[in-house]
């Protein structure tokens, strides 16, 4: 029984699709024009974090004669998990593939394919600044990537199915 078991858990990971990185060549060899990329289940590859802060402060004295600074800081972050599965939006001005995490007015981060890289994937795109990160657009609001988020890119399902269907006929032979 724990034979049986084994076996219908490694068929159905057997079964499954193997997540790859979405390529141009990926993107030819499917034929995938515009209106079918919206068909196509996209998936991130790694942790994308997206922060956003704004600083406010005032100095002054107290009514008891004391000097107050008052200072406050209000951050809020928006975390896009590895596997967070988004769709295609549209084409962006260069080429680059909108790609949308939920539904709201710019609610989609741009990927495109870094022209010093030669593996030919999707990463996200931002105005990178070494101590700053990435300064980028999401929600219509600007919002900083930190570095490591730099090191997403778009991933897709690949299932390969093979039917092979067999028919044997076993020949007797001739006597004379």
């Amino acid at each position: 029984m724990k034979y049986l078991g084994l076996l219908f858990v490694g068929f159905v990971l057997f079964s499954c699709g193997q997540k790859i990185s979405f390529t141009d060549k990926v993107k030819e060899e499917y034929n995938l024009n515009e209106q079918n990329m919206k068909k196509v289940q996209f998936y991130t590859s790694s942790t994308i974090i997206l922060t956003k802060s704004q600083t406010s402060g005032s100095q002054g004295t107290g009514s008891d004669g004391t000097l107050v600074s008052n200072k406050s800081s209000e951050q809020e972050r928006v975390i896009i998990y590895p596997n967070t599965k988004c769709i295609f939006d549209g084409f962006g001005p260069n080429g680059e593939l909108n790609i949308r995490f939920e539904t709201g007015v710019g609610n989609f981060l741009k990927f495109s394919i870094r022209p010093q890289q030669t593996s030919g994937k999707y990463y996200l795109v931002a105005d990178w600044k070494q101590e700053k990160g990435g300064q980028l657009t999401y929600g219509n609001q600007t919002y900083f990537a930190d570095t490591n988020s730099g090191n997403a890119y778009l991933m897709v399902v690949l299932k390969r199915l093979n039917k092979t269907k067999r028919k044997d006929r076993r020949v007797k032979g001739m006597k004379v």
